[in-house]
């Protein structure tokens, strides 16, 4: 299998392309973000073009590893026919960037669009208000090899765009994904609309095109659609290429250039790309890539993760984070970033831990009540009652009763039943009222049990 990408994004801006209406779209009543601009009313020219998102696209550009294209950049009118497209072209600009690289996938070009308006045919109407909005098209060489590699490097791909801030990520995410396999004609399915559909239209798309060379047929170059609901591909046309666009510099719009003054600009405040934060981590605070990776999965907790590695061990505190810290946060369904949880809220409890002032048990409970919880670590501890624990004297006496008191559990136990270990590790959690330590614990009574 060979895989390649067109991925096209919406850039973070309060106005479109090429005029002053406003970009929130989905939220304005359907035709009135609108203005003769964007729909391309006769006579109406175009503004010059968003500096914003020539700035977001640089960016986006640099943070992918590409080159900039320092010539006269412009844009280009690609035309096709459909309801969404009041002018019959879409205005497309020559690449930005260029043989950039991304999770060992090489980036072919980035380039600024302008997004077509939105066709509702079972409505029977168009809705212009996102007409114009600026996109970028990423384009990626055929370097991806299955399903899964694909769905990797869009998972990277959306991590760049959330860091760069300059995109609107998952949500306004389209891809047309180009697939053969060995050697054959290839095959576009168009406008996918998440990670999740890319991947089950490609595992479909494989399957498909392996039956027809199986059965002696020769698979077709063709556009497809995919469809969700039913997870397969059906044919809409055969394949276009680039002539049938009829590309032609658009007269109305002069070529801008791209200095070297802009890019160093954007480089001063350019955040640093998520794959780059991840070598850091690993040679900065030892901890090993699939920690990084976990912990750079968002900007905000990556941010905070280097707060707390300056007041506690780096290797414990990632463990903690990448651990309990994301379980609790996958578990409710939350960003890091909207639990209301500080890097002193992390520090407190990480050194109430070190301290040995509470258990590993009581740190997991009180990790689980910490998102949007006004009280600190150590309030909810001692609401909890969790604070202290047990003297090791206190834990083999404990688990001396608990032996004594369950010896079904013991016979088990010498019958091969390690289960019952944790039965018995239960028992004396109980009867010392969670405080005691785990480690310690299953050491004592693998002792009492061993005699």
């Amino acid at each position: 299998m060979m895989c390649g990408l067109e991925i096209h994004v919406q850039l973070e801006t309060d106005s479109k392309l090429f005029c002053d209406c406003p970009t929130n779209y989905q939220e304005a009543p359907a035709n009135t973000n609108v203005c003769p601009v964007c729909l391309n009313q006769p006579g109406a020219k175009p503004y010059p073009t968003n500096e914003k998102a020539i700035e977001n696209a640089l960016m986006i550009s640099l943070m992918l590893n590409c080159k900039i294209d320092k010539n006269f950049t412009y844009f280009m009118r690609k035309h096709y026919d459909y309801p969404d497209l009041p002018s019959g072209y879409q205005k497309t600009s020559v690449p930005i960037g260029y043989d950039g690289e991304l999770n060992g996938v090489r980036i072919h070009e980035i380039h600024m669009e302008e997004d077509p308006g939105q066709y509702k045919p079972d409505k029977g109407i168009v809705d212009f208000n996102r007409s114009g909005i600026p996109l970028i098209e990423i384009v990626t060489e055929p370097d991806m090899h299955s399903p899964e590699e694909a769905r990797n490097f869009l998972k990277e791909l959306i991590r760049v765009l959330q860091y760069s801030g300059g995109a609107r990520g998952e949500g306004t995410m389209r891809a047309d994904v180009n697939v053969s396999i060995n050697g054959g004609n290839r095959v576009e399915m168009k406008n996918i609309n998440s990670i999740k559909g890319a991947y089950k239209a490609l595992k479909f798309e494989v399957v498909r095109q392996k039956n027809l060379v199986k059965r002696g047929h020769e698979v077709q170059q063709e556009t497809r659609a995919y469809l969700e609901s039913q997870m397969i591909t059906v044919g809409m046309r055969k394949k276009e290429d680039a002539d049938d666009y009829r590309f032609i510099p658009d007269p109305d719009l002069p070529p801008m250039k791209i200095t070297d003054e802009q890019i160093n600009e954007i480089l001063e405040v350019m955040p640093e790309a998520p794959h780059n934060k991840v070598k850091r981590f690993v040679e900065e605070y030892g901890i090993d890539e699939e920690s990084a990776k976990v912990l750079t999965s968002e900007l905000d907790l990556a941010q905070v993760y280097e707060e707390v590695a300056k007041e506690v061990d780096p290797k414990f505190a990632a463990k903690w984070m990448r651990d309990e810290l994301k379980r609790v946060l996958t578990y409710n369904k939350m960003d890091f970033a909207d639990s209301g949880i500080l890097a002193d809220d992390l520090i407190e409890l990480f050194n109430m831990l070190l301290n040995k002032e509470i258990t590993t048990k009581a740190g997991q409970r009180i990790v689980e009540q910490m998102p949007n919880n006004k009280q600190t670590p150590k309030q909810i501890a001692e609401e909890l009652g969790l604070i202290g624990v047990v003297k090791v004297d206190e834990v083999q006496a404990a688990a001396k009763q608990a032996v004594e008191e369950n010896p079904k559990a013991v016979e088990d136990y010498h019958n091969g039943e390690k289960a019952s270990l944790n039965f018995l590790m239960g028992q004396v959690m109980r009867l010392t009222r969670g405080k005691a330590d785990p480690r310690e614990t299953v050491k004592i009574l693998k002792e009492l049990l061993e005699e």
